[in-house]
């Protein structure tokens, strides 16, 4: 046994990924002693400029909005009590088919090696028990978010470390009652997509394949202010609209897939940390 305190690393896309995905454990788990590192992978510089200007319209400034969007990750990490933030700052690749996918310098287009060994030195920086990330697809198909995957796979795979591995997901139950939820809070007599609708009715997993089962609802005062941090991003106003109470009891519960584990902790569990302590 080392004298390290128990680590949790998260490695996300972009300033926001944070909140949405996995704020609950960062808060819960930093609340409980545990130490909270967070990495960022890029600058999210194709996110919404002031007054929600868009990519590639007239007055986005991809620098300026990155420079606004680290500080507004600099606050949500204030919130949720984030120990370390490690910023890797590869530029933003925008959503998949986006000309930024192929913007040299992107992290779409970083070779996964040279993401992972400069992830590894983390890695072993830090020691981490226990890692989160994407899974294979992103969540949602996302390039950055697939880029994520690939060079922390490939990052663990480099160092003699034998953390617990989980990526982020979702039932299929909640994404139903998320459906609902949009439906509720949209547009008075608003059709939703039909397209969109079966999209969405495919992200996540079915609720048995789901291992982990962390709950947070204790937190989500602290989730809702950190992804209030980010609100120049106009997809953050949707949740934060809900307000407090209906927001934690959506996002009360934050699920995961174990991929590597070395503890023999039996799932389906309800603790990141199952096995280590």
């Amino acid at each position: 046994m080392n004298d390290l305190p128990l680590t949790l690393m998260a490695v996300h896309a972009h300033p926001d990924d944070e909140a949405t995905g996995t704020g609950g454990v960062l808060a819960r788990y930093a609340a409980e002693g545990m130490r909270t590192v967070l990495v960022t992978c890029t600058d999210g510089g194709c996110g919404d400029g002031p007054g929600g200007v868009k990519p590639g319209d007239p007055g986005h400034d991809p620098a300026a909005v990155a420079l606004m969007r680290r500080r507004e990750l600099e606050a949500s990490c204030e919130v949720l009590k984030v120990g370390h933030l490690e910023m890797l700052d590869y530029a933003d690749s925008g959503m998949m088919g986006w000309p930024a996918n192929d913007a040299p310098g992107s992290f779409w287009q970083t070779p996964v090696e040279e993401g992972a060994a400069r992830l590894a030195e983390l890695l072993r920086r830090y020691q981490p028990d226990v890692v989160v990330t994407y899974d294979e697809n992103g969540f949602y198909g996302h390039p950055d978010h697939i880029q994520a995957n690939r060079i922390t796979m490939a990052a663990l795979a480099m160092t003699a470390l034998t953390p617990k591995v989980y990526w982020t997901t979702a039932p299929r139950s909640m994404m139903q009652r998320f459906g609902e939820v949009m439906r509720e809070f949209g547009a008075e007599g608003q059709e939703p997509d039909p397209a969109e609708a079966a999209a969405m009715a495919e992200i996540g997993l079915p609720d048995e394949e789901i291992t982990t089962w962390v709950d947070t609802t204790a937190f989500g005062g602290q989730k809702f202010d950190a992804l209030a941090a980010h609100a120049s991003q106009g997809e953050n106003i949707f949740f934060l609209g809900m307000g407090r109470e209906r927001f934690t009891e959506l996002m009360g519960v934050e699920t995961f897939v174990r991929v590597q584990d070395a503890t023999g902790a039996a799932v389906p569990e309800n603790d990141l940390f199952a096995g280590l302590r």
